[in-house]
């Protein structure tokens, strides 16, 4: 188990349909710790991709295009060392899966920007909000140091 204090070596988030959410923090990950951490990301069922994603995560320069929905089900590994769920659902899922593993599970609430509305800027400053909200948690959770610069 990786512990409230430790970083983990594999981390794997689950949300509703992996298709915002999950996906997101996911490739934040992945931009704030690359190769230093396993990550993946999954969905109590398979979702379809999320245009506004694409949007808000290219503002970073993160490209969402190799993402594609999967349930965990669909997983082909497992041994993650901390799960961390977005949503009720997969919390109640990670939870039931893990009865029995040595594995460290966190449940972050995280608003579902798809109930946003309004116009296309308020919508996308919903789905910008969540992903500002997964940046600064993942970075405090997984203990973020800028690197050197130089």
């Amino acid at each position: 188990m990786a512990g409230p204090d430790l970083r983990p070596t594999a981390v794997l988030f689950a949300c509703g349909m992996n298709s915002v959410r999950s996906p997101m923090a996911e490739a934040l990950t992945q931009k704030l710790f690359p190769g230093q951490i396993y990550v993946k990301s999954a969905g109590v069922r398979a979702g379809k991709l999320d245009p506004f994603v694409d949007a808000v995560m290219a503002e970073i320069g993160v490209d969402m295009s190799a993402h594609r929905p999967k349930s965990y089900l669909e997983l082909e590994e497992s041994g993650f060392d901390l799960i961390v769920t977005l949503a009720p659902e997969a919390h109640h899922w990670a939870l039931d899966l893990t009865r029995t593993d040595a594995v460290d599970v966190e449940y972050w609430p995280t608003m579902d920007p798809t109930l946003a509305t309004g116009s296309r800027e308020q919508i996308l400053n919903e789905y910008r909000a969540v992903r500002d909200m997964l940046m600064m948690r993942i970075k405090k959770r997984l203990n973020w140091t800028p690197p050197p610069s130089g």
